[in-house]
């Protein structure tokens, strides 16, 4: 299967894993390992990557020499506080120009507060980063990111956290079918079929944390995650028949049988 580009980096998986709301780092890392991922978010507001020398970092278990960090601007709600932590995670992260925005609305639904998302997106962009956008899906709003240079669009399918699924698929279609940059679902994934879902949509990658962290058993989780974007994929590049209502259409042909 063709391979997932970001910034110029090729990626063999399309999953995008995050590393918040485990019991510890050894069951991030073992999740980690079963999802397949290579690029790991980090919430720099949460997580320890060297803020704190006297307590545990999360690089130790999940080194920057095995994965791609992501750092995440989670927790925010102004452009100012986004590029400010991004600016910090650049800093911890040895200039490493990659980076996740997130600017929330509210701290109940952290839907996104677009007009605070794309003020931060043309700041850092200009900054020399290449940005991830967490997103509405809204596809006016989508295409303005991409415009302004954002190296990868990132609608919700629904809320953080909510593991509702893909509730909008009609808008990430629109969403898809304007983008020349990946489209990565983020936000609302609660099992693997909404994985696969996504994939079949046309989405480049699916990015989650809760659907994977508070699963019953998180690393078997993390395998079926892996499993469902897999199959997703397939099915989108094997392009499914075409859906029909009340049109029998035998799997064998009835010509030639016997009596007939």
């Amino acid at each position: 299967m063709h391979q997932l580009t970001i910034a110029s980096t090729t990626y063999r998986s399309r999953l995008l894993v995050g590393t918040g709301k485990y019991k510890d780092f050894a069951e991030t890392r073992a999740a980690i390992d079963a999802s397949g991922a290579e690029i790991v978010t980090v919430a720099i507001r949460r997580t320890n990557i060297g803020q704190d020398a006297s307590q545990p970092n999360l690089l130790d278990a999940v080194p920057a020499s095995r994965f791609t960090i992501l750092p995440n601007t989670a927790g925010c709600y102004t452009a100012d506080d986004a590029v400010r932590t991004l600016r910090l995670a650049r800093e911890l992260l040895d200039g490493h120009p990659l980076c996740k925005l997130e600017v929330l609305g509210d701290p109940t639904s952290l839907y996104p507060n677009m007009p605070e998302t794309l003020k931060a997106a043309q700041t850092l962009v200009k900054d020399g980063f290449h940005v991830m956008v967490y997103c509405s899906d809204d596809p006016i709003q989508a295409r303005m990111l991409e415009e302004i240079g954002c190296v990868a669009v990132m609608p919700l399918a629904s809320l953080i956290g909510s593991g509702m699924g893909i509730l909008n698929p009609w808008n990430l279609r629109l969403i898809i079918d304007n983008a020349s940059v990946p489209i990565i679902v983020d936000a609302g994934v609660g099992t693997a079929s909404d994985a696969a879902i996504a994939m079949e949509l046309g989405c480049d990658g699916v990015l989650m944390n809760t659907a994977i962290a508070h699963a019953q058993n998180p690393v078997l989780m993390a395998s079926a995650m892996k499993k469902g974007i897999e199959a997703g994929r397939e099915a989108w590049l094997a392009g499914r028949m075409p859906r029909k209502l009340y049109s029998a259409d035998p799997s064998s042909p009835t010509s030639g049988l016997i009596g007939s």
